[in-house]
């Protein structure tokens, strides 16, 4: 991974805009590479000041309580990707004329000569599931990988080690991809779109534009959901290299140059020879760990993007099978008198839910949270021939129950009025009561969980130790 030039950041003056899990390390690295760093923050906490302390001890100037000047001199702006494009700080840049990079795009400068391709993944919901199966598959494959980027692995980390890798599995956010302007992966995926983060990007136009930018200058395949028009919209409008293919992934049987699903196969037509008469067996759909519709459409998704990388078939079956699905994401908990208890508590927001809710037949659901602006009509109008009782929880259950009225009346709908973090075990035991066996009792909440817990993996962690409860109740 060697061979960077670093002299060019001699004395470079950038600012680097928040401390945290990104403005840390792109401060440090461009620091070590010889920059003369200024990091800006607006909070001025006790937490914050550590940070600087730490920062100054190296050598960094830092300025805490205010982030919306540009300091004197500046050449580059380095920004966490959270930060709003609006802000005062970027309006001032862009009027100095100078560029504003993420940590993504700061990653990407910095790789080396041999640097390993990236294939990319973005979209609302599935991101990180659909990455770690790809680097499982390419692992599969033989190939030196990691699943890093918005999963929790700086690209900062990856680029500037030792360690030598073939190809890197990258999940990237909306945000991250606004402050990338010069990445260009060797393949890319948009997995969906949905309304989310508009107080960020300003309008649905703007997200989506953002999303896309995953596909410009790929040099294989833009892989597409065939049932979110968006997502292919987004391949036509991309700028991409001679000869890269648009590859689309369907739950249904797949045309030319698509992945998709027949008799319980996913097959590939898009990576063979003669794709208008062949096609590619890859993997059984109960390979997939859980099976359920939204994650096979996940799996559909990685193979696509390792089979532009050139990995063979059974490298795809292989890693699909290896993979372990993270906590909290439709995890079984447990069956009690028949009754299997899912925990979803991943499903923040209602495009997650949605894709929750269609993956059973006969549910009670636990639902709440905090709404974060959405609203609940077609979440609760498309599931409500699958509901056999709704028990509400949080501080935006309200809208649910009111979209349950208008959708679903005749649900039966407990409103437990509780926000606090003991509601839980009381919403699981009225789950119970309404669960018949061969129901699924499922928390998919639709909503974020910061009104009751710390996030969504406690929200989780307390619904299974509530259903455990249960289990032993019984024995």
């Amino acid at each position: 991974m060697g061979g960077r030039e670093v002299t060019d950041w001699q004395g470079k003056r950038v600012t680097v805009a928040g401390l945290g899990v990104s403005g840390i390390p792109a401060a440090k690295v461009l620091h070590g590479l010889g920059a003369a760093v200024t990091v800006v923050n607006d909070g001025d906490d006790e937490r914050a000041r550590a940070q600087a302390a730490d920062l100054e001890a190296l050598g960094i100037t830092v300025r805490l309580g205010d982030g919306a000047t540009l300091p004197e001199g500046t050449e580059l702006v380095v920004t966490a990707p959270g930060w709003k494009p609006d802000k005062p700080l970027f309006d001032a840049a862009r009027a100095a004329g100078l560029e504003i990079w993420g940590d993504v795009e700061l990653a990407w400068r910095l790789r080396g000569p041999d640097a390993a391709p990236w294939l990319a993944v973005t979209g609302t919901n599935g991101k990180t599931t659909t990455v770690q199966m790809l680097a499982s598959i390419l692992t599969a494959a033989g190939l030196r990988t990691a699943a890093v980027g918005n999963i929790g692995v700086s690209l900062l980390d990856v680029v500037l080690g030792d360690e030598p890798y073939d190809v890197l599995a990258v999940e990237l956010s909306s945000y991250q991809l606004h402050w990338a302007p010069s990445l260009r992966a060797h393949s890319a995926a948009v997995l969906n779109l949905a309304p989310d983060h508009l107080d960020w990007h300003g309008s649905m136009e703007a997200y989506a534009a953002d999303k896309g930018r995953v596909y410009e200058g790929n040099r294989v395949a833009c892989v597409y959901n065939v049932a979110d028009k968006a997502t292919e919209d987004l391949v036509r409008e991309a700028d991409v290299e001679e000869g890269c293919r648009a590859v689309g992934f369907t739950l249904g049987t797949p045309g030319p140059s698509q992945l998709g699903v027949v008799d319980g196969i996913l097959v590939d037509r898009a990576f063979v020879e003669n794709r208008q008469k062949n096609a590619q067996e890859l993997a059984e759909v109960g390979d997939v760990n859980p099976p359920a519709p939204h994650n096979v459409a996940n799996a559909l998704a990685a193979a696509a993007l390792a089979r532009a990388y050139g990995v063979p078939a059974k490298a795809v079956r292989d890693g699909l099978r290896a993979f372990t699905p993270d906590a909290h994401r439709i995890a079984h908990v447990a069956d009690v008198d028949g009754v299997a208890y899912i925990d979803d508590s991943k499903a923040t927001n209602t495009h997650a839910a949605q894709a929750s809710l269609a993956a059973y037949e006969s549910i009670v659901w636990i639902a709440g949270g905090l709404a974060k602006g959405a609203t609940f009509d077609e979440l609760v109008a498309g599931a409500a021939g699958r509901l056999r009782g709704v028990v509400l929880i949080g501080a935006d259950r309200a809208l649910i129950r009111e979209a349950l009225a208008r959708h679903a009346p005749e649900v039966p709908v407990v409103d437990l009025d509780r926000t606090d973090t003991g509601a839980m075990p009381a919403a699981v035991r009225e789950a119970r009561t309404l669960a018949r066996a061969g129901d699924t009792v499922l928390l998919a909440p639709a909503c974020a969980s910061m009104d009751m817990f710390v996030n969504y993996n406690k929200r989780g962690d307390a619904f299974a130790e509530a259903v455990r409860e249960l289990s032993s109740a019984d024995g």
